[in-house]
């Protein structure tokens, strides 16, 4: 072939005009590229490699982990320390750097663990290379190859059709779920997938410069707004963090060295005392740390996850939708027999001829769904006819055809196939579907199938009985679901009948109530089915999207599981996605978490693995919020009093490093199985206000007190430090309860560890003797510390319990919120709580 000029080489990042000048080849269906022209391709970086990947680069993880806002807050901090000769109060360093080294690790090892599943999961395309088809990964694909497209296929460049005719559903492209007949000449657009047919197509852009890729940044973009309601939590904490923490250590140190006289040292180091406590430094740590091990967790059990969200979106769902193929049921589909209708002559050559037309029909047909190759497998034997032509199947007709000398012959769902005569056959197919069979009419059509549209009538010949298999373990799965109050929509294709026998096999709960999609004409019909049916049949993929459109704006928060192409559109529009890998390669690419078994039965364990990680996070958190809300109160009660800090970093870091890191990062590895409840930032914030305020009262108190009774900084100091712990480890008492051996375990080691360090390491801590008076002051405000603890805890349990009674429209009014807290605080009698209400 000859070439219009000899390229560059390794060009795969060149803008578009210039891979333009390439020659092009043009191969045929049969042979394909040949091995040196792949070479060639392969040598000019005109290959098919994703523009993104879904795992973040080891650099990339590096620099996330390294690089952030507070990290460079502390590096001024320990300049500052290191200017003024202040080295003691370094200790703050080596838990920065444990947390950067312990995240940076532990992101690396959940990579490789995902990469190499991903690696195992990679999308493969069937090419054509030298006359021989290969299945190879979609990235090692080259411009021009040769590609065979087949139902459930996603095209994975785009391509022209060169052989073959197929319909491609393009929705994920145009919005659109029609699908469009793609013929010799037809443009394939990346992105989209095949609904019914084959055909070979060449590839006509690769890698960045197909449709699909240009699109990347686009949903990249939107991928990232779609940030869990957790991380969007924290994320606000950071963010006011951030903007507090500059100007008001700016004003303590003002304050301290201008006002009250202190030295630039000691002016340093109680600003940093005071900043240090309000910086959250392993609250991200601790969240990236818990999702990365469930990541690895749920990988070591073959489940993949295409985005860190769907862990908590799956532990907060209520709904889960799934469809009966591929979920409930086996993948594979057999026959069970042959049934004749009975206005078919029954002696025996024609029982014979009805079984080998079967089989010419499905002779003729493609093996491109699971229902035609159960069909091709039983239905062998042939009377070697050729057919003239042919339509093929798709999930929105849910027929076929094949048209012979003698006629046309239609295979398909007994409803859309017969129309209005359904009632008149009606008696004979329903005994079969309530007994679970999937049932589909073979006729003959009386006229001429010009296109894919019955005008005419169908005469029924016989009834094709097919069956999947219930998995094994779906009834203990669909009991679990059903006794963690999550609803169960079942939502197919098929005849509901057939659809709610097997439900019930299932052990779904009221899989009794079922009605035909067909009939629910409007939005309202929709919404008001979906309130009282738990089973839906003869569901359009469209409406499938409906179903999960309309339950989310009820509030719900949905999951849908799926493994055909009819099941992406709703997919998309879930909240979270589950593709069987078993299904096609379209679903897997769409969905967020990927059984890679294909084994329904993992599901509880997704949904424990995110109650654990969002459950103990939230827990964790609250210890963290402790520091953070005494220090900014401390903080504004020193400028506002214009006192001096009574802290020193080295005196916060020994309090966080017992009393809140080492505990929360082993509570957040603990099984976890309750349900979530609420808003995790007001959540948090109802366990830590308590802790944080009582720590700021104590203190305040201490301060004060120190003032009256003249003692010296270092006896004040030491002992807020001694109160902080006291109140850390009531802290910790109350969010461990009820107490296991677990719990018990971290806080009994958390206390000695905090003693040992004490004790030993006093002045590496700036922990001095104290005073009579000061141990007197200790004693009476720790005795104070435990009754306002508790006085808060319960006072912040009843305005929990309000939210989450009280109506939200009418919130907005300041004075019936105030009222309503009021009557629901003091005029309703005793509180009644439960022993592990803050666990």
């Amino acid at each position: 072939m000859s070439k219009q000029k000899q390229p560059p080489t390794n060009l795969h990042n060149q803008p578009e005009s210039m891979r333009n000048q390439y020659a092009r080849f043009q191969p045929d269906y049969e042979s394909g590229l040949t091995t040196a022209q792949v070479k060639e391709r392969i040598a000019q970086g005109l290959t098919n490699l994703p523009v993104d990947t879904n795992f973040k680069s080891i650099p990339k993880i590096i620099k996330e982990n390294t690089f952030t806002y507070f990290n460079l807050i502390f590096l001024i901090f320990t300049i500052l320390l290191v200017l003024v000769q202040s080295y003691h109060n370094l200790t703050f360093l080596p838990v920065i750097v444990g947390n950067i080294l312990i995240g940076i690790i532990q992101e690396i090892r959940s990579k490789k663990i995902l990469d190499k599943l991903t690696v195992l999961n990679t999308t493969h395309a069937t090419v054509v290379r030298e006359g021989t088809e290969t299945a190879i990964a979609t990235k090692d694909l080259v411009l021009d190859d040769i590609v065979l497209f087949k139902a459930g296929d996603q095209v994975p460049a785009d391509a022209q059709v060169i052989y073959g005719t197929v319909k491609a559903n393009e929705s994920l492209l145009t919005g659109e779920s029609d699908e469009v007949p793609k013929a010799n000449g037809d443009e394939l657009m990346s992105g989209s997938f095949i609904v019914s047919g084959s055909c070979y197509g060449r590839l006509e852009k690769v890698g960045a410069d197909s449709y699909i890729s240009k699109l990347t940044n686009q949903a990249k973009a939107m991928s990232n707004e779609e940030q869990s309601k957790m991380i969007i939590s924290l994320n606000k904490l950071v963010k006011w963090v951030g903007i507090f923490i500059i100007p008001i250590g700016i004003t303590l140190f003002s304050q301290s060295y201008f006002f009250n006289g202190n030295s630039v040292q000691k002016s340093i180091v109680t600003m940093e005392g005071a900043l240090i406590g309000m910086i959250p430094e392993g609250l991200y740590l601790l969240t990236t740390v818990a999702l990365a091990l469930s990541a690895t967790r749920l990988a070591r059990e073959k489940v993949l996850l295409h985005n860190m969200k769907s862990i908590e979106t799956l532990a907060r769902v209520n709904v889960l939708c799934v469809d009966k193929t591929g979920t409930i049921t086996e993948n594979e589909m057999s026959v069970e027999r042959l049934v004749e209708a009975k206005n078919y002559h029954s002696d025996d050559k024609q029982k014979q001829d009805l079984a080998e037309r079967v089989g010419d029909f499905a002779a003729a047909m493609s093996e491109d769904n699971a229902t035609m190759a159960a069909i091709k497998a039983h239905f062998s034997k042939t009377s070697h006819r050729k057919a003239l032509s042919f339509t093929t199947f798709s999930s929105v007709d849910k027929f076929s055809s094949v048209t012979f000398d003698d006629g046309t012959y239609i295979l398909g769902a007994p409803e859309m196939v017969l129309r209005d005569q359904y009632a008149q056959y009606a008696g004979e197919i329903t005994p079969f579907a309530e007994t679970g069979s999937r049932v589909l009419v073979f006729g003959r059509y009386e006229g001429v199938l010009t296109e894919k549209l019955l005008v005419n009538p169908v005469i029924p010949l016989g009834f094709v009985l097919l069956s999947n298999a219930i998995r094994a373990n779906a009834k203990e799965t669909f009991t679990y679901f059903s006794e963690q109050d999550v609803a169960i929509k079942v939502i197919s294709g098929d005849n509901p009948l057939t659809v709610s026998h097997i439900a019930k096999e299932a052990g779904i709960e009221n899989a009794d109530k079922y009605v035909d999609a067909r009939e629910l004409t409007t939005p309202e019909l929709i919404a008001a089915a979906l309130k009282t049916n738990a089973v839906f049949g003869r569901v359009t993929p469209e409406q499938k999207k409906s179903f999960v459109e309309i339950l989310k704006k009820e509030g719900n928060t949905v999951a849908m599981t799926g493994d055909g192409v009819n099941d992406i559109l709703a997919m998309k529009e879930a909240d979270c996605s589950i593709a069987m890998a078993s299904g096609s390669d379209a679903t897997a690419h769409a969905a967020q978490v990927v059984l890679l078994e294909s084994d329904f039965s993992k599901m509880p364990q997704v949904v424990m693995e995110g109650r654990r990680v969002v459950n103990n996070i939230e827990r964790s958190s609250s210890l963290f919020l402790v520091k953070n809300i005494f220090s900014l109160l401390m903080s504004l009660f020193a400028v506002i009093f214009s006192i001096t800090y009574p802290l020193q970093p080295s005196q916060i870091t020994l309090i966080s490093l017992f009393t809140i890191g080492l505990p929360s990062f082993f509570l957040a590895l603990e099984q976890n199985k309750q349900r979530i409840h609420g808003n995790f930032l007001l959540n948090i914030l109802g366990k830590a206000i308590p802790g944080g305020v009582t720590d700021m009262l104590i203190v305040g108190a201490l301060v004060i007190c120190g003032t009256i009774f003249r003692l010296s900084p270092t006896d004040i100091s030491t002992t807020a430090t001694l109160l902080l712990i006291v109140v850390g480890f009531m802290v910790l008492y109350k969010i461990s309860s009820p107490m296991n051996r677990f719990r018990q375990l971290i806080f009994f080691s958390s206390l000695a560890g905090m003693l040992v360090f004490s004790l030993f390491f006093s002045k590496l801590f700036s922990l001095t003797k104290i005073s009579p008076t000061s141990i007197l002051l200790l004693v009476i405000l720790f005795f104070t510390a435990e009754s306002i603890f508790r006085f808060l805890t319960k006072i912040s349990e009843l305005i929990g319990q309000y939210i989450q009674s009280v109506d939200r429209t009418k919130m907005t009014s300041m004075r019936y919120v105030c009222k309503s807290l009021y009557k629901f605080m003091f005029k309703r009698g005793p509180l009644k709580t439960t022993e592990d209400s803050m666990s």
